[in-house]
């Protein structure tokens, strides 16, 4: 990046492609104040539109000038952006990260435009060094095998970004640059410099908004399908993520638990509703604690429960479901001053080839009603071979 003395309409369309992906960015932290990073990407995408137009226009005046300016424009976008993207994935910059940068990268430009004035030098100073810092962010969200398709793809469209700077310095400065004091508008440098500015700098920021925005629309969808009180999905949110495994293919076991507090609505009459949402609140918790990340568990009911187990046989949920009973069992809520004892009665069944989910919540519910008909605080599954009619039992 170095100055040009050529003006041309055409030399501002990527500064105002930019400035317009700054107010989106913008538009999105309005609607989202949480999306803090989003106003860090709005700050380096003007900060990265500015420095190319005061390339373009040539202001201020004077190569040291506009080296100093336009460089220190380019390179705290490049700061922000990075700070921007880091924390989008979760992951804090550090003060050192980008106050270094910025000090080491000016004073370079500095030294190499007033002390011992040299073009080449100043060019390889801002590419290199916006390459190696976009590098190591790339490097830093490098995203892992389940992680979304969004981050995936601004991982490598970044990744790309980050690369391109070194080969297309390396091929068009010393080439079409030699014992210059600035760069001419008509040079290989400049070209292809305003090109890939243009085209992969609004491609890494489009990407960047796009990634925001379903961020924005996955935190929406997981509100929408998870209950606010026990914290675990709703029934549409289970029925959906759960439909999907029921309706594979794969033959890895599946197996399904169906859980009911036992007198829920005698808790409700005797201590309130306030009570009864503490009841669901822990049993909620209980739940997740104890269930493995990739198990699918929601509340299917006022007060009925349902565990997706993937990759699990009818002993493995069997099992499951004893540790939630004597969990529950073991733990006394203090209800309006006074120790509670609370229980739950299960249903367990493991799916059956061809089966889809509405028939599997149908037979667990047959052992859950068969559970409760049998005393409550109980197990019921299915036979283990699938072929008798009675049920196993597990006795509080």
């Amino acid at each position: 990046m170095e100055n040009s003395p050529a003006i041309s309409l055409t030399g501002l369309i990527g500064p105002t492609v930019m400035l317009v992906f700054s107010v989106g960015f913008i538009w999105v932290w309005i609607v989202d104040r949480k999306l803090k990073h989003a106003m860090l990407l709005a700050g380096a995408c003007a900060l990265f539109g500015l420095g190319m137009m005061s390339q373009t226009l040539q202001w201020p005046s004077g190569i040291g000038r506009n080296a100093l300016f336009s460089g220190f424009l380019y390179t705290l976008a490049v700061v922000l952006a990075s700070a921007g993207i880091l924390r989008r994935a979760g992951k804090e910059p550090g003060l050192l990260s980008g106050v270094l940068p910025l000090v080491v990268i000016m004073a370079l430009l500095w030294y190499f435009a007033y002390v011992q004035p040299n073009l080449l030098a100043r060019i390889y100073v801002q590419n290199f060094s916006y390459g190696a810092i976009l590098l190591t962010v790339a490097l830093r969200i490098n995203p892992g095998r389940n992680a979304g398709r969004a981050d995936h793809v601004l991982f490598w469209v970044l990744l790309a970004f980050a690369l391109q700077f070194f080969p297309r310095t390396i091929l068009t400065a010393e080439r079409s640059l030699p014992m210059m004091s600035i760069a001419p508008g008509d040079s290989l440098f400049w070209q292809t410099l305003q090109l890939s500015l243009s085209v992969m700098g609004a491609a890494l920021a489009l990407t960047v908004l796009a990634t925001i925005l379903t961020d924005v629309m996955d935190e929406l969808r997981r509100d929408r399908d998870r209950d606010g009180l026990t914290g675990v999905l709703n029934r549409r949110g289970f029925e959906e993520q759960a439909s999907r495994h029921a309706s594979s293919r794969r033959r890895a076991p599946l197996s399904l638990i169906v859980c009911d507090l036992d007198h829920f609505k005698q808790i409700n009459d005797t201590h309130g509703h306030s009570a009864g949402d503490l009841v669901l609140k822990s049993f909620g918790s209980i739940l997740l604690n104890t269930a493995r990340s990739s198990d699918i568990v929601g509340r299917i009911g006022g007060e009925e429960f349902a565990l997706l187990l993937p990759n699990t046989d009818l002993e493995g949920a069997r099992d499951l479901a004893e540790r939630l009973r004597q969990r529950l069992s073991s733990r006394p809520l203090p209800l309006r001053a006074q120790k509670t004892q609370v229980s739950a009665s299960f249903g367990v069944v493991e799916k059956r080839f061809g089966e889809d989910l509405d028939r599997l919540l149908n037979r667990a519910d047959s052992y859950l009603y068969h559970a409760k008909h049998l005393g409550r605080n109980r197990i019921v599954t299915e036979p283990a071979d699938k072929n008798g009619e009675s049920a196993l039992l597990s006795n509080a």
